[in-house]
């Protein structure tokens, strides 16, 4: 082949490698432009509705002017308490018990169950757990509200806390095995501690995740107007507000509504910036 035939070849694998980034940075950039207006739009309408009303006063009666959305703000971190109290220890031990049997029926099969729990709607667990919880103690709570999010937590976290372990080199295992160290300890001391930063995150991003879920909690939480720490009660979360107060007549329910979409947005930004710091560390 000559220089012609060379500099032939140059110039198609040249084109070849400019559609290719093309091809690949339109798609991310339609990605980052939705992701951009969208946070814009949710600014620019929910920024206009904080105010110390808004994070410190209840809810005013129908169609009245002015009040706040505290007793969502309350109510959500009353429901994110409980479902990570019960998923975050579900979680870590189905994922050790996954570590541990890697590759036995027992594990692929529980895996199975995992993996098949992800894909089920989260308003089905809401139903379930309104017939599990809400019907025998007979009232909606933000006990019941939880454990319908931890349950919608679990497939999230048991996979990436699974993967944190298994990312733990196997030497450090070993080493300890032969220092003459029970198994069960080796595990708990040094394989658990190492994934720790793995742990965080997937704690972080279950949070996040069950953090704007809606048709869980009405079936389960219920929403409540007013501010209640009871967790054997009624409560409001932010998604419900939302929910409730996009759909009403009046402008300024629909003023807070985008304001509490902001308050989720920072909630959920908020979150993956911590675990991204915590990460680098």
């Amino acid at each position: 082949m000559g220089n012609n035939g060379f500099a032939g070849e140059y110039k198609r694998r040249k084109r070849r490698d400019i559609g290719f980034r093309i091809a690949v940075l339109v798609p991310a950039g339609v990605v980052v432009a939705l992701l951009l207006l969208i946070l814009a739009q949710v600014v620019v309408n929910g920024g206009r509705a904080l105010n110390l009303d808004f994070f410190f006063q209840q809810q005013k009666p129908f169609g009245e002017v002015g009040g706040g959305i505290v007793q969502a703000i309350v109510g959500t971190l009353m429901v994110l308490v409980v479902a990570i109290v019960i998923a975050l220890p579900l979680s870590l031990l189905t994922a050790l018990y996954l570590y541990e049997h890697k590759g036995s029926k027992r594990a692929d099969a529980l895996l199975n169950v995992v993996n098949t729990l992800q894909g089920i709607p989260s308003i089905v667990i809401g139903v379930v757990i309104y017939t599990w919880v809400v019907v025998p103690l007979k009232t909606f709570s933000a006990f019941a509200g939880g454990i319908a999010l931890s349950i919608v937590m679990l497939p999230l976290m048991i996979s990436m806390i699974k993967e944190s372990l298994d990312m733990v080199p196997a030497s450090y295992l070993e080493a300890a095995l032969a220092l003459g160290v029970p198994r069960w300890r080796a595990v708990v001391e040094i394989v658990v501690p190492a994934a720790a930063s793995g742990i965080l995150e997937a704690a972080g991003l279950g949070i996040a995740r069950a953090g704007g879920e809606t048709a869980p909690l009405i079936f389960t939480a219920f929403g409540n107007p007013f501010l209640s720490l009871n967790f054997k009660a009624p409560v409001s979360a932010l998604p419900l507000v939302i929910y409730e107060y996009i759909k009403s007549p009046y402008d300024d329910w629909h003023q807070k509504a985008w304001g509490a979409a902001l308050l989720l947005v920072i909630f959920v930004l908020s979150l993956n910036l911590f675990i991204g710091t915590r990460k680098k560390r």
